[in-house]
């Protein structure tokens, strides 16, 4: 059965029923989203030309939802020691949107094996992206609309000159997850990871997406009940 794409408004009401009535916490969901990610980016390396001894690997974060997912991807990478590590916040700790993001930060600055740092001047940060082998696009989700403001917009410019192997968290960043248009400016990725359902605005756009790899996070399909029409 070929899933049907949704908008990100009905991805939030079907997050929202999974947490209310099915006892899925979001954590719980972003755990597996976050893992999900990393086997997809050990098996994409491990079936590559090159491998992960010595690779750099950068994750880089906004405030929402998929930099959570990305801290938890780096979690689980961090447990093969032949690569490097380094997960960059682009907005202070303290303005993280969710519980579940705000948690997962904790849990990384507690490890000796992932770079933490944060920092919303792009000139702190820039060497890491630029100097980096794989790189996991978490900076904006669902919500993007208009005009990305800095220090986010240097950073998907940054991503985009790096010549690493991009993965985008759900959407590549700038990208509308609805209409698949791009208002100011867009991450190009080799692939992108997308969790529960494609969205929208991945469909015939595999400019900006890449390889699309769709992994489910534990969401029930009655979550979807009421929200998303019967598939046969």
């Amino acid at each position: 059965m070929e899933f049907k794409a949704i908008t990100s408004d009905d991805m939030y009401k079907i997050e929202e029923n999974a947490e209310a009535n099915f006892g899925v916490r979001k954590m719980y969901m972003m755990e597996n989203a976050g893992h999900g990610l990393a086997d997809f980016i050990k098996f994409k390396m491990d079936n590559m030309d090159t491998r992960m001894v010595d690779k750099r690997i950068v994750a880089i974060c906004g405030g929402g939802n998929n930099g959570g997912d990305a801290m938890v991807c780096m979690r689980h990478l961090s447990c093969y020691p032949e690569a490097k590590y380094t997960v960059l916040l682009l907005v202070d700790p303290h303005d993280l949107r969710t519980e579940e993001a705000r948690a997962n930060w904790t849990i990384l600055k507690r490890l000796k094996s992932v770079e933490s740092l944060w920092s919303n001047h792009i000139d702190q940060v820039k060497d890491r992206i630029l100097d980096s082998d794989i790189l996991i696009d978490g900076i904006l989700g669902t919500g993007v609309s208009g005009s990305i403001r800095e220090p986010h917009s240097s950073a998907i410019e940054f991503i985009n000159k790096s010549g690493a192997y991009v993965v985008s968290v759900d959407i590549p960043s700038g990208l509308d997850p609805n209409t698949g248009q791009v208002h100011d400016k867009c991450v190009i990725a080799n692939a992108t990871v997308a969790f529960h359902r494609i969205k929208k605005g991945l469909v015939n756009n595999e400019s900006y997406s890449g390889q699309i790899h769709l992994e489910h996070i534990g969401i029930p399909r009655e979550a979807e009940t009421g929200i998303i029409e019967n598939e046969t």
